[in-house]
């Protein structure tokens, strides 16, 4: 069965060759969408048969193995082309392909007519490809592979659109936009590469199992490299996740087309930092320093994210924000060691961020690219399937019960109470309430208030290829949750599948912890939830007042807390404080100090010089060059007279 393996990712690969090399020789867009989306759609139903496999068998033996090759050989480092199939792994290939067939299917409308459709396409299935390399990884090479990929096609996907202008900080266009997500990604790869280098030199491998084993001996790597090398790889995790304090790209990614916002937050690239903690919780769980830094930076980008979405104008970088305090979350899980909960965050975020996403990308279609929130407005009633999906979404990333993030998002904030303290739990409290206030303020703004937009073209419901992915994303928001529900709700009679299905993955690393045993009562967990609960529904409620109808409420409180406004319209001044400390001096010490004096001075004055000096030599010698044959025989006789008396003098004196 593990060479079942190979067609998971052989489907988007060969999707990727055949529409980037046929283009539009293959046909019509619907021809050309509906291969893209099938190669992706064979990979998810590949990754079915095989979870069927694993489930058939013991729990000790549910791991699938694939070697291709050996790739790289060096004395005694060896690291094999090989993929690996076990838990984890078979939870992140289904969101990545089954969201990711979702999102390909609806990108077949949204795209409809686009000058470059079948290279768009071409891209989504290398965007998948890529993805799936990264998490089918049986090494952290193998990973790094994919993790280089998704850098490489989110830079391609999000300046798709690459002639199109964008209101961004000092970024006027979409290319401008990819390439910041690049270079930002690069930083943070510098970390991973560090940790993959030390790992090699104090272990000898890049083998998962492998390193999980020289961790857990506990004589092979010393504590403090130990904790080098998570850093590392969380300095990887917060560029690929875009966490502080390289979390400046990803609200500019907005700037590719809709689908590409949603596959991206949703189902594969900002996903990769808790997927690659996940598969090293062994390692992390060694080094309690890195886990609090983790769990530290996660809960500050939560709150900080939270907040700057609260004034956000545009729909989708409101939007964005949200992913970011949401992957925040996240991390604080991972960091607190509730490893579960942080994946199990991950499956309900796909479902609900991809909805939320892809009917934001509805509206916009239906409003000829418009996403500015203040001039949209009563769109419920031209928009019937879009509203009420998205009202799914809006609810389910506020955490109302009984949709998919409320199980996620308190099983975080009780682990967090658990194991991270009060404070931890009581911050993540607050960016909930954010969170629940920002998307509801989003809502009401686009689906009721007052019509704001032009009404030259008349908004109208988006096509069945793009509602009908809503409508099944926002079943999966709504039930989404089951699948994890907490001992305190369930008790005995309803498993925790999720936690039930990872148990094996995060044992070793539980184990490392040396946790004393907590007794929390189950009490205290219903009182948590009921608060995290009724700060939610004051976050709506609190929204619906300012923005269900037309009120000055809102300006009025944006003027008394000006300076508070201003600091978070301006995104805490992140990205003003990155161009003056290391952009601009890097900009200026590359034009005056490297271009002009280096490149221009030395270089071009050294090479331009010579060549004048030749030029002169030449001017002089070509003088010689008269033209009249006499002139040139009496040089030559004058040459003949020098020879012979050179010759003549020298035999005299022998």
């Amino acid at each position: 069965m593990a060479e079942l393996l190979g067609l998971i990712v052989a489907f988007p690969l060969a999707g990727f060759l055949l529409i980037g090399l046929g283009g539009r020789r293959l046909g019509s867009e619907a021809r050309i969408g509906a291969l893209a989306s099938a190669a992706v759609g064979a990979s998810f139903a590949v990754g079915v048969w095989l979870l069927a496999e694993l489930l058939g068998r013991p729990t000790e033996s549910r791991t699938l193995v694939l070697q291709l090759y050996p790739w790289i050989t060096a004395g005694d480092f060896t690291v094999e082309l090989a993929w690996r199939f076990d838990q984890l792994s078979a939870l992140f290939v289904l969101i990545v392909t089954g969201v990711g067939f979702l999102i390909h299917v609806y990108a077949i409308g949204y795209m409809h007519g686009d000058r470059s459709f079948a290279r768009f396409f071409a891209y989504l299935n290398l965007f998948i490809f890529m993805m799936l390399n990264l998490v089918l990884g049986d090494n952290l090479l193998v990973t790094f592979l994919g993790w280089e990929g998704v850098g490489l096609a989110s830079y391609l996907l999000i300046g798709f659109w690459w002639d199109q202008r964008f209101d961004g900080v000092r970024i006027r266009w979409t290319g401008d936009a990819a390439m910041k997500a690049f270079v930002v990604n690069r930083i943070g790869d510098f970390g991973m590469l560090v940790a993959m280098f030390l790992l090699v030199l104090y272990t000898g491998t890049l083998r998962y199992d492998e390193i999980a084993a020289a961790v857990m001996a506990g004589t092979v790597i010393p504590p403090h490299i130990i904790t080098l090398i998570a850093l590392g790889l969380f300095l990887g995790c917060t560029g690929k996740s875009a966490q502080i304090p390289l979390a400046v790209w990803l609200p500019d990614a907005m700037a590719g087309p809709t689908p590409v916002s949603a596959l991206i937050h949703a189902a594969t690239m900002v996903t990769s930092g808790i997927f690659l903690i996940s598969r090293m919780n062994v390692l992390f769980a060694a080094s309690p320093d890195a886990m609090a830094v983790v769990a530290a930076v996660g809960i500050a980008t939560a709150f900080f994210a939270a907040t700057i979405g609260l004034v956000q104008t545009d729909i989708k970088k409101v939007l964005a924000y949200s992913t970011v305090s949401q992957l925040g979350y996240m991390f604080t899980a991972l960091g607190v060691g509730a490893f579960t909960a942080g994946v199990f965050h991950v499956m309900t975020h796909a479902f609900f961020k991809a909805l939320l996403f892809l009917g934001a990308g509805s509206v916009i279609h239906a409003l000829h690219h418009e996403q500015n929130i203040e001039r949209m407005g009563g769109l419920a009633r031209s928009m019937p399937r879009t509203h009420w999906t998205f009202l799914v979404g809006a609810l389910a990333i506020a955490g109302i019960f009984p949709l998919s993030g409320f199980f996620s998002k308190d099983e975080i904030l009780w682990n967090a109470f658990l194991y991270g303290g009060p404070w931890l739990w009581a911050i993540g409290v607050v960016a909930a309430f954010c969170t629940a206030f920002y998307m509801f303020r989003l809502y009401f703004l686009v689906f009721h208030n007052t019509e704001r937009f032009e009404h030259l073209h008349q908004p109208h419901e988006s096509p069945a290829v793009m509602t009908v992915p809503l409508v099944v994303l926002a079943v999966l928001s709504g039930v989404g949750g089951f699948l994890g529900i907490p001992e305190a709700l369930g008790g005995a009679a309803i498993p925790n599948v999720v936690e039930h299905w990872l148990e094996p993955i995060f044992a070793p690393g539980i184990a490392l912890l040396h946790r004393e045993s907590v007794h929390a009562s189950h009490t205290l967990e219903y009182v948590l939830m009921g608060i995290s609960l009724a700060i939610a529904l004051a976050g709506i409620g609190l929204a619906r007042a300012f923005y269900y109808r037309e009120s000055t409420r809102p300006a009025t409180v944006a003027e008394r807390f000006r300076s508070v406004y201003r600091l978070l319209w301006h995104k805490y001044f992140l990205d003003e404080v990155y161009y003056a400390l290391v952009v601009d001096p890097i900009y200026h010490l590359s034009v005056r100090m490297l271009w002009r004096i280096t490149d221009v001075g030395i270089v071009d004055g050294a090479v331009n010089g010579i060549a004048r000096v030749i030029g002169r030599i030449g001017e002089h010698v070509r003088r010689l060059q008269t033209g009249y044959a006499q002139s040139y025989a009496v040089l030559m006789m004058a040459g003949i007279v020098v020879v012979v008396w050179y010759l003549a003098s020298h035999a005299g004196g022998k």
